[in-house]
């Protein structure tokens, strides 16, 4: 985590995306959560849909439904200082929507080992990934929100990524009380 960065905004805005991400869970969703604000403002959220009942839909990931209701609600907002909170390190198809939509600053709390983007060497793609303008801050809340992702791979009732990279990782992470 990059501490020296977070701020007490921070965690407020990633508890309530953790609290989008119970949500999620507790509808059988993969559970992720996500906030979009502007400074101390919350203008979006969104959580993953498409996952539940072994449905494999890969497009409505939490940022995803966030970004949407964004351009739906505030289409002529200055981007580049907003904050985008998810609860587990946006994917590639996420990161790539993040970068085109302007968004100046991602926060995160857990770490995608399977897909996560934005450690990705943005150096050899077109200028418009390249040259986009972003900070990204790690490990926010981090261990609520991995207690989510146990939770939801512990219960064979989710086949979702079932035995996958990510799950055996999250089941295998030890929880400092």
């Amino acid at each position: 985590m990059n501490a020296e960065t977070v701020s007490a905004t921070d965690t407020v805005f990633m508890s309530a995306a953790l609290g989008l991400a119970r949500k999620a869970l507790a509808d059988g969703e993969f559970p992720v959560g996500c906030v979009i604000a502007d400074d101390e403002i919350e203008v979006a959220r969104g959580h993953r849909t498409g996952t539940a009942a072994g449905s494999l839909n890969e497009i409505d990931h939490a940022e995803i439904n966030a970004l949407r209701r964004l351009s739906d609600d505030m289409p002529d907002i200055d981007r580049s200082t907003l904050t985008i909170y998810c609860t587990m390190e946006p994917c590639l198809m996420c990161f790539s929507a993040i970068l085109l939509s302007g968004i100046g600053r991602i926060v995160y709390a857990y770490e995608d080992v399977m897909g996560g983007g934005t450690g990705c060497d943005r150096s050899d793609l077109a200028p418009i990934y390249r040259n986009a303008q972003l900070t990204v801050i790690s490990g926010v809340l981090r261990t609520n929100s991995l207690l989510l992702f146990k939770q939801f791979f512990a219960d064979s009732a989710n086949p979702y990524w079932a035995d996958s990279l990510l799950s055996r990782y999250t089941l295998a992470q030890m929880v400092s009380p």
